[in-house]
């Protein structure tokens, strides 16, 4: 697709989807800052943290923070609202006694009820013939990278 001209990219219905996709995604992350639920940020550290509990790792604060590519000050915000919330709790380090591990305080917290967009996905995916899936991944992989090469 590249150096087409934007005529023949606006006709192409693949990228008329995808940008619907990147609006759509962008809209609710900020209907989610502002009135709707967990931020983002605490969405995948709450994936990472129920990832990490079931493969039976630890997992420090400076982890997350490295995960999400925050500081560790947001992530300190970010750990206040879900132990408030009864999402998480901590448990010293037993390799760092100045250190804390972060644990799923309810390991029954079904990951679908903290990202209800994520099920319907991963409901729609499971609905294609495997070799159109492989392909959407493909597809998929390399819008990625175009998007994570941005502005770095």
């Amino acid at each position: 697709m590249a150096g087409s001209t934007a005529e023949e990219r606006k006709i192409d219905p693949a990228v008329s989807a995808i940008e619907r996709l990147r609006l759509a995604e962008a809209s609710l992350s900020r209907r989610r800052q502002t009135a709707c639920g967990p931020s983002e940020n605490a969405r995948a550290a709450m994936r990472l943290i129920l990832e990490r509990a079931d493969a039976g790792e630890d997992l420090t604060p400076g982890d997350i923070a490295e995960h999400l590519g925050v500081s560790p000050a947001a992530v300190s915000g970010i750990l206040d609202k879900l132990h408030a919330g009864g999402l998480v709790t901590f448990r010293t380090n037993p390799d760092d006694r100045r250190s804390k591990l972060v644990v799923p305080f309810d390991r029954d917290t079904d990951i679908d009820d903290l990202d209800p967009v994520g099920a319907r996905i991963r409901q729609a995916v499971g609905d294609l013939d495997p070799e159109v899936s492989a392909a959407v991944v493909q597809l998929m992989e390399k819008i990625t990278q175009a998007v994570d090469a941005e502005c770095r």
